[in-house]
Protein backbone atom coordinates (compact mmCIF):
# COMPACT_ATOMS: atom_id res chain seq x y z
CA UNK A 1 0.00 0.00 0.00
CA UNK A 2 1.56 3.35 -0.98
CA UNK A 3 1.31 6.37 1.27
CA UNK A 4 -1.48 8.10 -0.67
CA UNK A 5 -3.64 4.96 -0.32
CA UNK A 6 -2.71 4.75 3.36
CA UNK A 7 -3.69 8.38 3.92
CA UNK A 8 -7.08 7.87 2.25
CA UNK A 9 -7.70 4.52 3.99
CA UNK A 10 -6.97 6.03 7.40
CA UNK A 11 -9.46 8.75 6.62
CA UNK A 12 -7.19 11.69 7.36
CA UNK A 13 -9.48 14.58 8.14
CA UNK A 14 -8.58 18.26 7.88
CA UNK A 15 -7.17 18.43 11.42
CA UNK A 16 -4.43 15.94 10.43
CA UNK A 17 -3.48 17.90 7.36
CA UNK A 18 -1.09 20.84 7.46
CA UNK A 19 0.96 22.93 5.08
CA UNK A 20 4.67 23.46 4.57
CA UNK A 21 5.82 26.88 5.77
CA UNK A 22 9.54 26.67 4.99
CA UNK A 23 12.20 24.24 3.81
CA UNK A 24 15.85 24.76 4.77
CA UNK A 25 17.84 21.74 3.71
CA UNK A 26 16.54 18.87 5.85
CA UNK A 27 14.67 21.16 8.27
CA UNK A 28 10.97 21.61 7.48
CA UNK A 29 8.56 23.92 9.32
CA UNK A 30 4.88 23.12 8.93
CA UNK A 31 1.60 24.73 9.97
CA UNK A 32 -1.04 22.55 11.64
CA UNK A 33 -4.35 23.49 13.24
CA UNK A 34 -4.71 22.65 16.92
CA UNK A 35 -3.82 20.06 18.23
CA UNK A 36 -0.25 19.91 16.95
CA UNK A 37 1.38 16.59 16.09
CA UNK A 38 3.24 15.14 19.08
CA UNK A 39 7.01 14.98 19.39
CA UNK A 40 8.55 12.20 17.23
CA UNK A 41 5.37 12.01 15.12
CA UNK A 42 5.83 10.89 11.54
CA UNK A 43 4.80 13.41 8.89
CA UNK A 44 4.57 12.70 5.17
CA UNK A 45 4.79 15.18 2.30
CA UNK A 46 5.55 15.32 -1.41
CA UNK A 47 4.30 13.09 -4.22
CA UNK A 48 2.86 9.85 -2.77
CA UNK A 49 4.25 10.87 0.64
CA UNK A 50 7.82 10.03 -0.36
CA UNK A 51 9.27 12.69 1.99
CA UNK A 52 9.36 11.45 5.60
CA UNK A 53 9.66 14.04 8.36
CA UNK A 54 10.02 13.53 12.12
CA UNK A 55 8.70 16.22 14.48
CA UNK A 56 11.44 17.51 16.79
CA UNK A 57 10.04 20.82 18.07
CA UNK A 58 6.91 22.90 18.62
CA UNK A 59 7.72 26.48 17.64
CA UNK A 60 4.35 28.02 18.56
CA UNK A 61 0.72 26.86 18.98
CA UNK A 62 0.36 26.31 15.23
CA UNK A 63 3.87 25.49 13.96
CA UNK A 64 6.04 22.37 14.23
CA UNK A 65 9.62 21.88 13.15
CA UNK A 66 10.74 18.57 11.77
CA UNK A 67 13.82 16.90 10.34
CA UNK A 68 13.43 15.13 7.00
CA UNK A 69 14.79 11.58 6.85
CA UNK A 70 14.67 11.56 3.04
CA UNK A 71 15.80 14.15 0.45
CA UNK A 72 13.53 17.21 0.34
CA UNK A 73 14.03 17.98 -3.37
CA UNK A 74 10.77 19.23 -4.86
CA UNK A 75 9.19 20.21 -1.52
CA UNK A 76 7.89 23.82 -1.56
CA UNK A 77 5.96 26.26 0.61
CA UNK A 78 2.23 25.65 0.71
CA UNK A 79 2.42 21.95 -0.16
CA UNK A 80 0.26 19.67 2.01
CA UNK A 81 1.86 17.64 4.81
CA UNK A 82 0.07 14.83 6.67
CA UNK A 83 0.38 13.78 10.30
CA UNK A 84 0.36 9.97 10.29
CA UNK A 85 -0.74 9.88 13.94
CA UNK A 86 2.14 7.72 15.14
CA UNK A 87 5.94 7.89 15.53
CA UNK A 88 8.35 6.43 12.99
CA UNK A 89 7.82 2.66 12.90
CA UNK A 90 9.73 -0.43 11.82
CA UNK A 91 8.42 -3.96 11.15
CA UNK A 92 9.18 -6.67 13.73
CA UNK A 93 8.86 -10.43 13.80
CA UNK A 94 10.50 -13.52 12.41
CA UNK A 95 9.73 -12.35 8.86
CA UNK A 96 12.77 -10.06 9.19
CA UNK A 97 15.22 -12.96 9.58
CA UNK A 98 17.50 -13.13 6.56
CA UNK A 99 16.42 -9.70 5.33
CA UNK A 100 18.23 -6.37 4.80
CA UNK A 101 16.14 -3.29 5.63
CA UNK A 102 16.57 0.45 6.08
CA UNK A 103 15.39 2.76 8.86
CA UNK A 104 11.81 2.78 7.49
CA UNK A 105 11.56 -1.03 7.32
CA UNK A 106 11.79 -0.97 3.51
CA UNK A 107 13.69 -3.96 2.14
CA UNK A 108 16.90 -3.10 0.29
CA UNK A 109 17.96 -6.65 -0.61
CA UNK A 110 15.83 -6.89 -3.76
CA UNK A 111 13.31 -9.19 -2.09
CA UNK A 112 9.59 -8.83 -1.39
CA UNK A 113 8.37 -5.87 0.66
CA UNK A 114 7.45 -6.43 4.32
CA UNK A 115 3.82 -5.33 3.99
CA UNK A 116 1.35 -5.74 6.84
CA UNK A 117 2.21 -7.57 10.05
CA UNK A 118 3.29 -5.88 13.27
CA UNK A 119 5.10 -2.54 13.24
CA UNK A 120 6.52 -0.84 16.32
CA UNK A 121 7.71 2.63 17.21
CA UNK A 122 11.43 3.35 17.00
CA UNK A 123 11.19 5.03 20.40
CA UNK A 124 10.90 3.03 23.63
CA UNK A 125 11.86 3.50 27.26
CA UNK A 126 14.70 1.43 28.76
CA UNK A 127 13.75 -1.45 31.02
CA UNK A 128 13.35 -0.46 34.66
CA UNK A 129 15.92 -1.72 37.16
CA UNK A 130 13.33 -4.14 38.58
CA UNK A 131 12.92 -5.79 35.16
CA UNK A 132 16.64 -6.17 34.43
CA UNK A 133 18.58 -9.36 35.09
CA UNK A 134 21.18 -9.42 37.87
CA UNK A 135 23.47 -12.30 36.90
CA UNK A 136 26.77 -11.82 35.08
CA UNK A 137 28.43 -14.40 32.87
CA UNK A 138 31.21 -14.34 30.29
CA UNK A 139 30.33 -14.38 26.59
CA UNK A 140 32.99 -16.42 24.74
CA UNK A 141 34.06 -15.16 21.30
CA UNK A 142 36.81 -17.62 20.28
CA UNK A 143 39.28 -14.72 19.84
CA UNK A 144 42.27 -15.20 22.17
CA UNK A 145 43.17 -11.59 22.93
CA UNK A 146 39.56 -10.65 23.74
CA UNK A 147 38.61 -13.72 25.79
CA UNK A 148 41.82 -13.48 27.85
CA UNK A 149 42.21 -9.74 28.52
CA UNK A 150 38.80 -8.10 27.92
CA UNK A 151 36.11 -10.80 28.15
CA UNK A 152 32.65 -9.80 26.98
CA UNK A 153 29.61 -9.91 29.25
CA UNK A 154 26.40 -11.67 28.25
CA UNK A 155 23.87 -8.88 28.13
CA UNK A 156 26.61 -6.27 28.31
CA UNK A 157 28.04 -3.70 25.93
CA UNK A 158 31.54 -3.99 24.49
CA UNK A 159 33.26 -1.28 22.49
CA UNK A 160 35.89 -1.78 19.78
CA UNK A 161 37.85 1.47 19.81
CA UNK A 162 40.31 2.41 17.10
CA UNK A 163 41.20 4.92 14.41
CA UNK A 164 40.74 4.39 10.69
CA UNK A 165 42.19 1.20 9.24
CA UNK A 166 43.10 -0.74 12.41
CA UNK A 167 40.56 -3.56 11.92
CA UNK A 168 37.28 -2.67 13.69
CA UNK A 169 35.00 -3.88 10.89
CA UNK A 170 37.09 -7.02 10.30
CA UNK A 171 36.78 -7.86 14.01
CA UNK A 172 33.01 -7.31 13.92
CA UNK A 173 32.76 -9.58 10.86
CA UNK A 174 34.83 -12.27 12.60
CA UNK A 175 32.51 -12.11 15.61
CA UNK A 176 29.55 -12.77 13.30
CA UNK A 177 31.37 -15.82 11.95
CA UNK A 178 32.49 -17.15 15.36
CA UNK A 179 29.57 -16.31 17.59
CA UNK A 180 26.48 -16.28 15.36
CA UNK A 181 26.99 -19.92 14.36
CA UNK A 182 27.10 -21.09 18.01
CA UNK A 183 24.75 -18.43 19.32
CA UNK A 184 21.32 -19.92 20.09
CA UNK A 185 19.47 -16.75 19.29
CA UNK A 186 19.25 -13.97 16.76
CA UNK A 187 21.95 -11.67 15.39
CA UNK A 188 21.03 -8.09 14.49
CA UNK A 189 23.61 -6.04 12.60
CA UNK A 190 23.17 -2.27 12.57
CA UNK A 191 25.20 -0.31 10.02
CA UNK A 192 25.25 3.41 10.83
CA UNK A 193 26.80 5.45 8.06
CA UNK A 194 28.09 2.33 6.32
CA UNK A 195 29.70 2.55 2.90
CA UNK A 196 27.67 0.71 0.26
CA UNK A 197 30.68 -1.50 -0.48
CA UNK A 198 31.01 -2.49 3.20
CA UNK A 199 27.32 -3.32 3.43
CA UNK A 200 27.41 -5.52 0.33
CA UNK A 201 30.53 -7.34 1.55
CA UNK A 202 28.98 -7.90 4.97
CA UNK A 203 25.84 -9.46 3.53
CA UNK A 204 28.03 -11.87 1.54
CA UNK A 205 30.11 -12.69 4.64
CA UNK A 206 26.97 -13.49 6.63
CA UNK A 207 25.75 -15.73 3.80
CA UNK A 208 29.12 -17.50 3.62
CA UNK A 209 29.05 -18.08 7.38
CA UNK A 210 25.69 -19.83 6.94
CA UNK A 211 23.89 -17.67 9.51
CA UNK A 212 21.81 -15.37 7.27
CA UNK A 213 18.60 -17.17 8.28
CA UNK A 214 19.19 -16.10 11.91
CA UNK A 215 20.34 -12.56 11.10
CA UNK A 216 18.61 -9.22 10.54
CA UNK A 217 20.63 -6.44 8.87
CA UNK A 218 19.55 -2.81 9.27
CA UNK A 219 21.46 -0.15 7.34
CA UNK A 220 21.52 3.63 7.29
CA UNK A 221 24.07 4.16 4.54
CA UNK A 222 26.58 6.96 4.22
CA UNK A 223 24.73 8.67 1.35
CA UNK A 224 21.49 8.97 3.33
CA UNK A 225 20.35 12.09 5.16
CA UNK A 226 21.63 12.70 8.72
CA UNK A 227 18.12 12.16 10.11
CA UNK A 228 18.01 8.60 8.71
CA UNK A 229 21.52 7.78 9.97
CA UNK A 230 20.60 9.19 13.38
CA UNK A 231 17.54 6.93 13.73
CA UNK A 232 18.79 3.65 12.26
CA UNK A 233 20.27 2.58 15.62
CA UNK A 234 16.86 2.98 17.25
CA UNK A 235 15.29 0.89 14.46
CA UNK A 236 17.77 -1.96 15.09
CA UNK A 237 17.08 -1.76 18.83
CA UNK A 238 13.32 -2.02 18.27
CA UNK A 239 13.88 -5.21 16.24
CA UNK A 240 16.24 -6.56 18.94
CA UNK A 241 13.79 -5.82 21.75
CA UNK A 242 11.06 -7.76 19.97
CA UNK A 243 13.18 -10.93 19.92
CA UNK A 244 14.31 -10.41 23.54
CA UNK A 245 10.95 -9.51 25.09
CA UNK A 246 8.40 -11.33 22.91
CA UNK A 247 10.34 -14.35 21.65
CA UNK A 248 12.52 -14.68 24.82
CA UNK A 249 15.58 -15.18 22.62
CA UNK A 250 19.11 -13.94 23.25
CA UNK A 251 20.16 -11.29 20.74
CA UNK A 252 23.66 -10.43 19.55
CA UNK A 253 23.53 -6.78 18.46
CA UNK A 254 26.48 -5.60 16.39
CA UNK A 255 26.76 -1.85 15.72
CA UNK A 256 29.17 -0.31 13.22
CA UNK A 257 29.77 2.56 13.97
CA UNK A 258 28.71 4.44 17.11
CA UNK A 259 30.83 7.48 16.23
CA UNK A 260 28.80 7.91 13.03
CA UNK A 261 25.63 7.91 15.15
CA UNK A 262 27.10 10.76 17.20
CA UNK A 263 28.23 12.47 14.00
CA UNK A 264 24.71 12.24 12.51
CA UNK A 265 23.30 13.72 15.73
CA UNK A 266 25.78 16.57 15.44
CA UNK A 267 24.65 17.24 11.85
CA UNK A 268 20.98 17.25 12.91
CA UNK A 269 21.79 19.58 15.80
CA UNK A 270 23.57 21.97 13.44
CA UNK A 271 20.65 21.93 11.00
CA UNK A 272 18.32 22.88 13.86
CA UNK A 273 20.52 25.85 14.72
CA UNK A 274 21.60 24.68 18.18
CA UNK A 275 24.79 26.22 19.54
CA UNK A 276 27.57 23.61 19.49
CA UNK A 277 29.20 22.41 22.68
CA UNK A 278 32.81 21.36 23.32
CA UNK A 279 34.81 20.62 20.13
CA UNK A 280 31.78 21.33 17.96
CA UNK A 281 29.61 18.46 19.22
CA UNK A 282 25.90 18.86 19.89
CA UNK A 283 24.93 20.02 23.41
CA UNK A 284 22.63 16.99 23.72
CA UNK A 285 25.39 14.43 23.03
CA UNK A 286 25.20 12.70 26.42
CA UNK A 287 21.42 12.43 26.38
CA UNK A 288 21.20 11.12 22.81
CA UNK A 289 23.85 8.47 23.43
CA UNK A 290 22.17 7.37 26.68
CA UNK A 291 18.79 7.02 24.93
CA UNK A 292 20.40 4.50 22.59
CA UNK A 293 22.72 2.65 24.99
CA UNK A 294 20.39 2.26 27.98
CA UNK A 295 17.92 0.18 25.96
CA UNK A 296 20.59 -2.54 25.62
CA UNK A 297 20.30 -4.76 28.70
CA UNK A 298 19.49 -8.18 30.13
CA UNK A 299 16.05 -9.17 31.39
CA UNK A 300 15.20 -12.23 33.47
CA UNK A 301 14.36 -14.24 30.35
CA UNK A 302 16.85 -13.13 27.66
CA UNK A 303 19.61 -10.68 26.88
CA UNK A 304 20.79 -8.25 24.22
CA UNK A 305 24.58 -8.54 24.04
CA UNK A 306 26.07 -5.67 22.07
CA UNK A 307 29.46 -5.25 20.39
CA UNK A 308 29.98 -1.75 19.04
CA UNK A 309 32.72 -0.44 16.80
CA UNK A 310 33.71 3.11 17.77
CA UNK A 311 35.86 5.19 15.42
CA UNK A 312 38.39 7.30 17.34
CA UNK A 313 38.93 10.57 15.44
CA UNK A 314 42.65 11.25 14.94
CA UNK A 315 43.38 8.47 17.50
CA UNK A 316 42.37 10.95 20.22
CA UNK A 317 40.86 9.04 23.15
CA UNK A 318 40.04 12.31 24.96
CA UNK A 319 37.53 13.30 22.26
CA UNK A 320 34.10 13.97 23.89
CA UNK A 321 32.37 11.39 21.66
CA UNK A 322 34.77 8.71 22.93
CA UNK A 323 34.73 9.68 26.61
CA UNK A 324 30.91 9.72 26.66
CA UNK A 325 30.82 6.25 25.08
CA UNK A 326 33.28 4.79 27.63
CA UNK A 327 30.82 5.23 30.49
CA UNK A 328 28.18 2.93 28.98
CA UNK A 329 30.40 -0.09 28.31
CA UNK A 330 31.31 -3.18 30.32
CA UNK A 331 34.27 -4.13 28.07
CA UNK A 332 36.71 -1.79 26.33
CA UNK A 333 38.68 -3.35 23.46
CA UNK A 334 41.22 -0.82 22.25
CA UNK A 335 42.82 -1.42 18.86
CA UNK A 336 46.35 -0.07 18.46
CA UNK A 337 47.76 1.42 15.26
CA UNK A 338 51.28 0.56 16.44
CA UNK A 339 50.42 -3.13 16.84
CA UNK A 340 48.69 -3.16 13.46
CA UNK A 341 51.81 -1.69 11.83
CA UNK A 342 53.88 -4.50 13.41
CA UNK A 343 51.57 -7.14 11.91
CA UNK A 344 49.95 -8.20 15.21
CA UNK A 345 46.35 -8.98 14.25
CA UNK A 346 43.89 -8.59 15.84
CA UNK A 347 45.59 -5.36 16.88
CA UNK A 348 44.17 -5.46 20.43
CA UNK A 349 46.19 -3.30 22.84
CA UNK A 350 46.68 -5.61 25.86
CA UNK A 351 47.49 -2.78 28.28
CA UNK A 352 44.60 -0.44 27.46
CA UNK A 353 41.85 -3.03 26.91
CA UNK A 354 39.86 -3.95 30.00
CA UNK A 355 36.64 -5.53 31.20
CA UNK A 356 34.62 -5.45 34.38
CA UNK A 357 34.22 -9.23 33.95
CA UNK A 358 37.93 -9.81 34.60
CA UNK A 359 37.62 -10.30 38.38
CA UNK A 360 38.17 -13.51 40.39
CA UNK A 361 34.45 -14.01 41.27
CA UNK A 362 33.31 -13.71 37.63
CA UNK A 363 36.21 -15.01 35.53
CA UNK A 364 37.70 -17.39 38.11
CA UNK A 365 40.99 -17.23 40.00
CA UNK A 366 42.99 -19.00 37.28
CA UNK A 367 41.80 -16.78 34.41
CA UNK A 368 42.29 -13.62 36.49
CA UNK A 369 45.78 -14.68 37.60
CA UNK A 370 47.00 -15.58 34.10
CA UNK A 371 45.59 -12.37 32.58
CA UNK A 372 47.29 -10.28 35.27
CA UNK A 373 50.66 -12.00 34.73
CA UNK A 374 50.36 -11.54 30.94
CA UNK A 375 49.68 -7.82 31.44
CA UNK A 376 52.59 -7.45 33.89
CA UNK A 377 54.98 -9.17 31.47
CA UNK A 378 53.88 -7.05 28.50
CA UNK A 379 54.01 -3.85 30.62
CA UNK A 380 57.61 -4.64 31.65
CA UNK A 381 58.56 -5.08 27.99
CA UNK A 382 56.91 -1.75 27.13
CA UNK A 383 58.92 0.03 29.85
CA UNK A 384 62.21 -1.49 28.67
CA UNK A 385 61.77 -0.76 24.95
CA UNK A 386 63.57 2.59 25.17
CA UNK A 387 66.49 1.02 27.06
CA UNK A 388 66.75 -1.76 24.47
CA UNK A 389 66.68 0.78 21.61
CA UNK A 390 69.55 2.78 23.14
CA UNK A 391 71.76 0.12 24.78
CA UNK A 392 70.67 -3.22 23.35
CA UNK A 393 69.46 -6.39 25.05
CA UNK A 394 72.94 -7.28 26.31
CA UNK A 395 72.89 -4.51 28.94
CA UNK A 396 69.80 -5.93 30.66
CA UNK A 397 69.86 -8.34 33.57
CA UNK A 398 69.32 -12.04 32.94
CA UNK A 399 65.85 -11.87 34.51
CA UNK A 400 64.83 -8.87 32.35
CA UNK A 401 66.01 -10.69 29.23
CA UNK A 402 63.89 -13.72 30.13
CA UNK A 403 60.88 -11.47 30.77
CA UNK A 404 61.29 -9.80 27.37
CA UNK A 405 61.56 -13.15 25.59
CA UNK A 406 58.32 -14.22 27.32
CA UNK A 407 56.61 -10.96 26.35
CA UNK A 408 57.60 -11.25 22.69
CA UNK A 409 56.28 -14.82 22.55
CA UNK A 410 53.04 -13.78 24.27
CA UNK A 411 52.57 -10.96 21.75
CA UNK A 412 52.84 -13.42 18.90
CA UNK A 413 50.69 -16.06 20.57
CA UNK A 414 47.86 -13.53 20.98
CA UNK A 415 47.71 -13.06 17.20
CA UNK A 416 45.19 -15.21 15.37
CA UNK A 417 44.27 -16.00 11.75
CA UNK A 418 40.66 -15.00 11.01
CA UNK A 419 38.12 -16.85 8.90
CA UNK A 420 37.09 -13.59 7.26
CA UNK A 421 40.65 -12.81 6.09
CA UNK A 422 41.57 -16.26 4.73
CA UNK A 423 41.42 -15.02 1.13
CA UNK A 424 43.93 -12.24 1.91
CA UNK A 425 46.38 -14.05 4.22
CA UNK A 426 46.22 -17.58 2.87
CA UNK A 427 46.01 -18.79 6.50
CA UNK A 428 43.14 -20.98 7.67
CA UNK A 429 40.96 -19.23 10.27
CA UNK A 430 41.14 -20.45 13.85
CA UNK A 431 38.61 -20.30 16.66
CA UNK A 432 40.14 -21.03 20.07
CA UNK A 433 38.30 -21.97 23.25
CA UNK A 434 39.16 -20.21 26.49
CA UNK A 435 40.86 -23.21 28.08
CA UNK A 436 43.36 -23.51 25.20
CA UNK A 437 44.10 -19.78 25.45
CA UNK A 438 44.73 -19.95 29.20
CA UNK A 439 46.87 -23.08 28.87
CA UNK A 440 48.97 -21.53 26.10
CA UNK A 441 49.67 -18.34 28.05
CA UNK A 442 50.42 -20.31 31.21
CA UNK A 443 52.99 -22.49 29.43
CA UNK A 444 54.66 -19.48 27.77
CA UNK A 445 54.87 -17.72 31.16
CA UNK A 446 56.51 -20.89 32.57
CA UNK A 447 59.18 -20.69 29.81
CA UNK A 448 58.13 -23.98 28.21
CA UNK A 449 58.63 -22.36 24.77
CA UNK A 450 61.90 -20.56 25.45
CA UNK A 451 63.60 -22.88 22.95
CA UNK A 452 61.11 -22.12 20.18
CA UNK A 453 61.73 -19.32 17.67
CA UNK A 454 59.32 -16.45 18.21
CA UNK A 455 57.76 -16.85 14.75
CA UNK A 456 56.63 -20.39 15.66
CA UNK A 457 53.98 -18.83 17.93
CA UNK A 458 52.79 -16.25 15.36
CA UNK A 459 49.34 -16.70 13.80
CA UNK A 460 48.55 -20.08 15.35
CA UNK A 461 45.57 -21.41 17.27
CA UNK A 462 46.30 -23.57 20.34
CA UNK A 463 49.89 -23.39 21.60
CA UNK A 464 50.64 -27.01 20.65
CA UNK A 465 50.54 -25.92 16.99
CA UNK A 466 53.95 -24.31 17.58
CA UNK A 467 55.45 -27.82 17.36
CA UNK A 468 58.75 -28.91 18.83
CA UNK A 469 61.81 -26.61 18.98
Amino acid sequence: MNISEQISSEGCSDHRRGAVLSVRGSVVDAWFPDPLPEFHSELRAGDDGRIVIEVVNHLDPETVRGVALTPTAGLARGMPVFDMGHPLQVPVGERLLGRVVNVFGDTIDGGAELAGGEWRSLHASPKSLAEQGTTSEIFITGIKAIDLLAPLERGGKAGLFGGAGVGKTVLITELINNVAGRHHGVTVFCGIGERSREAEELVRDVQDAGVLDKTVLVFGQMNESPGARFRVGHAALTVSEYFRDDQKQDVLLLIDNVFRFIQAGSEVSGLLGRLPSRMGYQPTLGTELAELEERICTTRDAAITSVQAVYVPADDFTDPAITHTFGHLSSLIVLSRERASQGFYPAVDPLRSESKMLTPPLAGERHYGIARKVRETLASYEELKDVIAMLGMEELSREDQRRIHRARRLERFLTQPFFTTEQFTGLEGKMINLEDTLEGCERILNDEFSGHPEKALYMIGAVDEAGKP
